[in-house]
């Protein structure tokens, strides 16, 4: 690669050999190159595997649910009626069936619901009876914490 000898010769009787003079450069534009690609490869593949949805909870100033050895099993429900079970979406159609499947491989029965705090409590009380319908009794409702509110009681 960019590596050879230079100056050998031989002149007659005599021997007038330099010395073997090795070129050692190495050519660093093809790193670069590969570089730069990957670079950019990871730079658009990078926000395409953060996938999820964006839903706003509601907030309370409930305390957090003690937590258990196994990862905690949570269904999300979106504003615009999407469902999903941790981060696969599903319909509300084989709901049950995929969450009696999971729940026989698990020992708790605990599953944590996470809705969007503008659905109307009709739709998130629907979800719940599917939940139950699915084998869990132990539902817990996923809150971000809010603020404080002021006693309004005194004065």
């Amino acid at each position: 690669m960019g590596t050879g000898l230079l100056n050998l010769r031989r002149n007659g009787d005599r021997r007038n050999c330099n010395r073997a003079q090795t070129m050692s450069a190495i050519n660093v534009t093809p790193f670069v190159d590969v570089m730069m690609v990957l670079l950019i490869i990871f730079m658009v593949a990078t926000p395409l595997s953060i996938a999820g949805i964006l839903i706003e909870l509601p907030k309370t100033s409930a305390t957090a649910l003690p937590s258990d050895q196994e990862e905690p099993l949570s269904v999300t429900i979106a504003v615009d009626d999407q469902v999903m079970i941790q981060e696969t979406e599903t319909t509300q159609d084989v709901l049950v069936q995929k969450l009696q499947a999971i729940a026989a491989e698990r020992e708790s029965n605990r599953i944590l619901l996470r809705a969007d705090g503008q659905l109307d409590w009709s739709r998130v009380v629907e979800i719940m009876g599917l939940l139950n319908a699915a084998g869990f009794s132990n539902i817990g409702l996923v809150t971000d914490i809010a603020d404080p509110a002021p006693n309004d009681s005194e004065g």
